[in-house]
């Protein structure tokens, strides 16, 4: 079985970008689940959104760093392909998860329903677990536990999809504002979003170890 680690002298930055980027992918969903759990607090909603906008910049950092690495190594630890794939579906976390932060804002939305809390949480723990798969990478020796998370993320992504169109018949049945309707369903379209994009990361990760193993 082959393994990255023999690669790692040589190219171990991959690795080290690739566990830069999904702790920044770890501490937004955290961000999101803590801003939407205190939402009626305004200090710490405006002090989460801001901190969620600072981990995407940083993020966009990394992924800039990655891209520029690739370009300039001829030796990659697995396809340049699948490397290109994992930090930009890594990326596009982060930017749903900012989208989801400031659309509460740009809507003005003063309340929420249980539910936006509960698809925020599952976004945390979606990106947990992104961080985890990424974390094992560096060692095909840990191909088991890598596929074992990536089926926890596929768990998790049907549990937010449950929970959205749940979310949204409830809405529709009980909520007379239309705007708050259209607000609202934006909201849940975003979060349930920010978990398929952590589904398309594990993905590339499993399509990775299957490919290497």
């Amino acid at each position: 079985m082959q393994l990255f680690s023999r690669l790692m002298p040589h190219e171990g930055r991959f690795f080290d970008l690739f566990g830069q980027h999904a702790a920044l992918v770890a501490r937004g969903g955290g961000a999101l689940a803590d801003l939407l759990q205190s939402y009626e607090d305004e200090a710490s909603r405006t002090r989460r959104i801001e901190e969620i906008g600072e981990l995407e910049h940083a993020a966009d950092r990394v992924t800039r760093e990655t891209v520029a690495l690739l370009h300039k190594t001829f030796v990659t630890p697995f396809d340049r392909d699948d490397i290109h794939r994992l930090i930009s579906r890594m990326d596009d976390i982060l930017d749903l998860i900012q989208d989801a932060a400031e659309s509460l804002m740009l809507y003005d939305i003063r309340r929420l329903p249980a539910e936006a809390a509960h698809l925020a949480d599952l976004v945390r723990i979606c990106c947990e677990r992104v961080q985890k798969a990424v974390s094992l990478m560096s060692s095909m020796k840990n191909a088991p536990a890598i596929l074992m998370v990536c089926q926890e993320i596929d768990g998790l992504e049907s549990d937010a999809d449950r929970v959205m169109r749940g979310a949204i018949s409830r809405l529709f049945r009980e909520e007379d504002d239309t705007r708050q309707v259209i607000k609202l369903q934006a909201v849940y379209e975003l979060l349930e979003a920010a978990t398929d994009r952590c589904q398309d990361v594990a993905d590339v990760i499993e399509g990775v170890v299957l490919e290497n193993g």
